[in-house]
Parts: structure tokens; sequence; C-alpha cells
């Protein structure tokens, strides 16, 4: 196994748990599984909220610039 696997299994695994704690204790209880494993996924951003905003601002960055320079030319 690679140290890439390895790394990429490790970030799964505590997205896993992210999700199972948000499920069965976090603020977002109420709401299914599949709703805490998505949150899970993203959990970087959850835990370090300006790392939220500096990814919004890059994906409008990136759409903003799809959009000039996809022009004909």
């Amino acid at each position: 196994m690679t140290f890439k696997q390895k790394a990429v299994s490790a970030y799964f695994l505590v997205a896993l748990l992210f999700a199972l704690y948000g499920w069965l204790f976090g603020a977002a209880k109420y709401r299914g599984f599949f709703y805490n494993l998505g949150q899970g996924v993203v959990w970087p951003v959850t835990v370090f909220p300006a790392l939220g905003a500096f990814l919004g601002g890059l994906i409008i960055l990136a759409v903003i610039g799809a959009v000039v320079f996809s022009g004909r030319r």
C-alpha cells in the first residue's frame, strides 16, 4: 500500500468517524446519516471555517475565469 493510498484511506476514515459523531451526537443529529456523511467528507471545511471561505472564493474565481476565457475568438 502506497503512502497516497494510506493518506486517502485515513482521510475517509476520519470522514466516516466525523459523520457518525454528527449523526449520533452532533447539532445535525435530527438529519439523516447521509447528510452527515456529506458533511464528513468535507470535514476540514467544517472544522476550519476560514478554509471554507477561502475555497468558496477560489471556486467563484474559477467560474468567473471560465466564463471570461471560454468566449469565442
